[in-house]
This record gives C-alpha cells, sequence and structure tokens, in this order.
C-alpha cells in the first residue's frame, strides 16, 4: 500500500469584488464588505438584472507582459494574477522550483465567455475573415491551466475541470489527491472566472436565477438564507491557492496556514440546474470529504456554504448540514462568502477555499451579510451580518453546480 503524503497550504491568491490579494479580500470579508454594484463592463440598461460583482481596479499588466496580454481572455488574466499573488505569498523561489514536480489544476465554469461574444459579434459585422487566430486558444476553458503552467515552468500535472459552479473546489480536490499519491510536490489549485458578459448576464437571467429586484439596491441584493432572498448575483474573478507535501513544504520552511485532509465528490442525478430536495447527496457529499479526513461530524466548527441566495439551493443545504451534523449542525458557524463577492461561478470553490482558510488562520469568521429575516427551517447560525470570532480547528467548504455536480473539502488547522 503506498503511504499517503499530507498536503499543506502554503499560499493564497485572491483577485474578487471586494478586494485584489489575500490582505485587500480578507480585510473587506471581516467587515461585511459589499463588492456588489451596478454593471460597467456592458450596457445593461435593457436587461432584467442590471448589477454583478465587478473586480475593481484590476491593472493585468501589473502581472502579465503586455504582449501577452492580448491574446488572453479576462478569465485567465484572473488565474495568472492569483497564481502570481498565490506564489509569492508561499514565498516560492522560481530557481529552486522543480517543474517537473510542480503542476497547476485549474478549473472554469465557462471560460472565454467575452472572447467568444467579441468574436462572434465581428463573425456577424464583417465576416469569417476579421476573427482573430487567437480566437480558440484564447476562448477554450484549459487555456488558464496552460497558461500558468507556461508562465510558472510547471511541467508536472496540467488539467482544467469543467463541473460548473463546484469547478474550483474540484480542481483543488483532485490536485490534493496528487501530492497525496506523490505523483508532485506542489500543485497550484483553484478557479477562475469572468462571464458578466452580455450573454452570460442575458442567459442566467432568462433562467430566472438572478436576482432582478435590486437593481436600484445592489448592496441588498445578494442574500443567502435570507427570506426575502429573491435569486443570485453573478461574480466574477480567481481564487488560487497553494498546496505542497508538507515534508517538502517544512523543508523550505514555508509558512503552513493549514492542512487540507478531506475531499468529497459526488452527483445528484436529478435536474440539469436544480439540486435534488432534501439534501441526501449534498450530505453524503459533505460525508465523503470527513470519512477521508478521518473527521468526525463534531471536529468540524465551520463550514463555507455554496449558500447562493437562492430559495432551492440554500434551503437543500441547510437541510444536507441538518443530515450530517444532526444536533451538532447548531453548534456550527455557517456562512456564505457570495453574500459579499456575489457568485463567481467557477472560481468560487477556489476564492471561498482561501476564506474558508484563512478563517483556520485568524479565528475570525466572516459573516453572511443581508441576513435579516429568518426563514421557516433556515435555522443555523449563519453569521449574520457581523463577524464572529471562534476558534476553527478544522473547516469544510462546500461548492454544489448545475448538472448536479456537488465537491467538498475539508482543513485542518496545523499543529505539526
Amino acid at each position: 500500500m503506498i503511504q499517503e503524503n499530507r498536503v499543506a497550504v502554503t499560499g493564497l491568491g485572491a483577485i474578487s469584488p471586494v478586494g485584489i490579494g489575500k490582505d485587500k479580500f480578507w480585510s473587506a470579508l471581516t467587515a461585511g464588505t459589499n463588492g456588489i454594484g451596478r454593471i460597467t463592463q456592458f450596457d445593461a440598461t435593457d436587461y432584467t438584472c442590471q448589477i454583478a460583482g465587478e473586480v475593481q481596479d484590476f491593472d493585468p499588466a501589473q502581472f502579465i507582459d503586455k504582449k501577452e496580454l492580448k491574446r488572453m481572455d479576462r478569465y485567465t488574466q484572473f488565474a495568472l494574477a492569483a497564481t502570481r499573488l498565490a506564489f509569492d505569498d508561499a514565498k516560492l523561489d522560481a530557481t529552486q522550483l522543480d517543474g517537473d514536480r510542480a503542476g497547476v489544476f485549474v478549473g472554469t465554469g465557462i471560460g472565454g465567455m467575452d472572447t467568444l461574444h467579441n468574436q462572434y459579434q465581428k463573425l456577424f459585422e464583417r465576416g469569417p475573415s476579421r476573427i482573430s487566430p487567437f480566437f480558440i486558444p484564447m476562448m477554450i476553458a484549459n487555456m488558464a491551466a496552460g497558461n500558468i503552467a507556461i508562465a510558472f515552468k510547471l511541467r508536472g500535472p496540467c488539467e482544467c475541470i469543467v463541473t460548473a459552479c463546484a469547478s474550483g473546489t474540484n480542481a483543488i480536490g483532485d490536485a490534493f489527491r496528487v501530492i497525496q499519491r506523490g505523483d508532485a510536490d506542489l500543485m497550484f489549485a483553484g478557479g477562475t472566472e469572468a462571464a458578466i458578459s452580455p450573454a452570460g448576464v442575458a442567459g442566467f437571467a432568462q433562467m430566472k436565477a438572478l436576482c432582478s429586484d435590486h437593481n436600484d439596491d445592489p448592496a441588498h441584493a445578494s442574500r443567502p438564507f435570507d427570506k426575502n432572498r429573491s435569486g443570485f448575483v453573478m461574480g466574477e474573478g480567481a481564487g488560487i491557492i497553494v498546496l505542497e507535501r508538507l515534508e517538502h513544504a517544512l523543508a523550505r520552511g514555508a509558512h503552513i496556514y493549514a492542512e487540507i485532509v478531506g475531499y468529497g465528490r459526488n452527483d445528484d442525478a436529478y435536474h440539469i440546474t436544480t439540486p435534488a430536495p432534501g439534501g441526501h447527496t449534498q450530505s453524503t457529499c459533505m460525508k465523503l470529504a470527513l470519512d477521508d479526513a478521518g473527521l468526525k461530524p463534531e471536529d468540524i466548527d465551520y463550514i463555507n456554504a455554496h449558500g447562493t441566495s437562492t430559495q432551492f439551493n440554500d434551503r437543500s443545504e441547510t437541510e444536507a448540514i441538518k443530515l450530517l451534523f444532526g444536533a451538532h449542525a447548531y453548534k456550527l458557524a455557517v456562512s456564505s462568502t457570495k453574500s459579499m463577492t456575489g457568485h463567481m461561478l467557477g472560481a468560487a470553490g477556489g476564492i471561498e477555499a482561501v476564506a474558508t482558510i484563512l478563517s483556520i488562520e485568524t479565528g475570525i469568521i466572516h459573516p453572511t451579510i443581508n441576513y435579516d429575516t429568518p426563514d421557516d427551517g433556515l435555522d443555523l447560525n449563519y453569521v449574520s451580518n457581523v463577524a464572529q470570532s471562534r476558534t476553527v480547528n478544522a473547516a469544510i467548504s462546500n461548492s454544489f453546480g448545475f448538472g448536479g455536480h456537488n465537491a467538498c473539502v475539508a482543513f485542518r488547522k496545523f499543529t505539526g
């Protein structure tokens, strides 16, 4: 039997609607800062939903060569920038990094949506000869991972995971497995998304999935678990973490934020967009992560919820938590990062992993903002509106995506 390696988290990179970089991101979250406003990337006047969580003050030239920028969609730019932040945060030395033993798994739900829109517009208005030769490599979903591998000379495992809103969490879990079984010493993992485009917003709006009754009050639009929630708000950005074989991290004196200790994933096999009622499959997914980690339900202090601010998800997730945790469900802290960032789709699992890890590191649990009116049956501690100080020895982060994809990762405080 192959001995499983322990896996440490040694670097965090965040590009989000509430801040760029780990410190600004965490400061904003713990303060309950809203990152949602009117859409500025295109004219949304005629749209039923006119708000989103856009990344502000993002200058990709701070992270990427200007020549290369022209060949990258915004979702790839976010991923590369977040990776650079994570690389620097982990205090890695490129000259000492063994590229054959390092890799990257980055998930995305949609990929180069903005490039797709722009190039189709050229095709329809000016003909096929006007399409960019970089259209395909800019648009396809694997190019975030591919460009990171090229930029950082990572010759180990390199993959793109596309499981809708579970993509980032699946990428982290799968990268964890790679190091566990000894196929790499170090992995960059997470998710990225930049789908706030005309077709992206219109598509989700036509599904009636987006909040459309707070266009004049975006600060209160995303309301996970609140009785008056009315749909999710789109967000964008990237969250990348550095996973490292524990012995490798210790040998170079790395700061260890936490250990990643468990991973679960399954599928509802129920409906293309709606979670299975009752939360049974989601409960099983969380149990798979706990069993993998060797943790009991009562060992968990905090759950970073999928928490989308939709009627179906918030109820099924709450039911799933109650099914698995029983009476302990009422002792847990449960909060939704999406209340402030919006739903970052394929990037959500990446950025929410960063938040979960920082809760373990700092002993602070960020709030679910806009939680004002309890709903029947949704009666857990959702950390309403104000951060809570609490020792977090172990925590999980949930992601549930269209197609029934469920993913959960478990983290534990590093104690040696």
